[in-house]
């Protein structure tokens, strides 16, 4: 019973279908033009992309004849810690902090065809064309956003507060960089392939040679941070080791210069109390030349602690002007519109369908 009203009430939906085909063609009508509209007017844009794999110092050579040369120094390679690698999933995490993106907004890029160059930043505040679809969405849906955008007030000035290393404590942005690096964020990506062991990186421009400097300069910055912050510890390790070796050094070429002139000075003269005090100085040198060789091992060792933990990069995909341009799609936007308008016609003549029955229901109930 009810497969034969489920069927009935197929046959009458369809017949309802076709009593409202005016309507649903003028659906479809405007969701084809308003499709078309938006898939001609979208703006080109180019993606250019690079390859690299990141070398982690478990993937380097443990000691090699770099260590047989280190022990007869007396440094232990294999000792050094291998547990601060920066795993490539945490890579999009650099490219979201305000100091990456401050530096990537000054990237300088060639305008094509301009003969002129500017920041990246630059070129989207004072250069950059929006389309008729932005202005479109601008004074549109967008407008509550100018409208509010007007209205507010002034941002309070930026004041740098600083430590006592002279560092900025908090980084601070205007409103003009937040929206600058919303729109950043949307054109970089940087995606972790873990069972390919790769790290791809992406960069959208409306220009294929814009987008092709950017990503170069976005793999450039990206590589320096992971490095500056890979080899911090063991850079302010050497720092320290270096300021102390200088110091030792020079107390022990001091103490050297002592001795030599005393005995000089005393070499045909036998005395104890002079021997006693010769015994005192060469004591005094043989201790500071100890704790000197030992600085110069140290120092070697925190040299080469840099070296390993300065990880490599190496590039399968170098990043390359793109010929082809990534977006927009405009069949795919065509169909995806075409698609909405099909549902929304039949959703419409669904609902005043199921409208007209209840009417009819309530009608006959009294």
């Amino acid at each position: 019973m009810d497969k034969n009203n489920n069927g009935i009430n197929l046959i009458y939906f369809f017949k309802a279908v076709q009593d409202k085909k005016r309507v649903v063609f003028s659906v479809l009508l405007v969701f084809f033009l308003l499709g078309l509209f938006i898939a001609l007017t979208s703006k080109k844009m180019y993606t250019a992309k690079s390859l690299f794999i990141p070398q982690t110092s478990q993937q380097n050579n443990q000691g090699g004849s770099l260590g047989g040369l280190a022990s007869l120094a007396g440094i232990n390679i294999g000792s050094m810690s291998n547990s601060n690698d920066i795993s490539p999933s945490l890579y999009p995490q650099f490219i979201s902090s305000i100091k990456f993106k401050k530096k990537l907004a000054e990237t300088k890029i060639n305008l094509d065809g301009k003969g002129q160059t500017a920041t990246y930043a630059e070129y989207y505040e004072k250069l950059y064309q929006p389309n008729i679809l932005e202005l479109f969405y601008k004074f549109t849906i967008g407008m509550p956003g100018e409208i509010i955008k007007f209205m507010r007030s002034a941002p309070p000035p930026i004041r740098n507060e600083t430590n006592s290393a002279g560092e900025n404590t908090f980084e601070q942005i205007s409103y003009e960089e937040f929206e600058l690096f919303a729109r950043m964020d949307g054109q970089l990506s940087v995606v972790s392939m873990e069972e390919e062991g790769v790290v791809q990186l992406s960069f959208i421009m409306p220009d294929p040679l814009m987008a092709a400097q950017m990503a170069q300069s976005a793999e450039s910055l990206l590589q320096t941070e992971i490095i500056d912050y890979k080899i911090k510890n063991a850079s302010e390790q050497l720092k320290f080791t270096e300021n102390q070796y200088q110091e030792k050094k020079a107390e022990f070429n001091e103490i050297q210069s002592r001795l030599a002139v005393f005995k000089d000075r005393n070499q045909n003269i036998v005395s104890a109390a002079l021997l006693n005090q010769q015994d005192r100085l060469e004591a005094e040198y043989n201790f500071s030349f100890s704790i000197y060789t030992e600085l110069a091992k140290q120092l070697e060792q925190a040299k080469l602690q840099v070296s390993k933990d300065t990880p490599v990069f190496s590039v399968i995909q170098k990043v390359s002007i793109p010929i082809q341009k990534s977006s927009p799609n405009r069949p795919k936007i065509l169909l995806i519109f075409i698609f909405v308008g099909v549902v929304s016609a039949l959703g419409y003549v669904a609902l005043m369908w199921i409208i007209f029955n209840l009417k009819r229901d309530w009608k006959n109930i009294d």
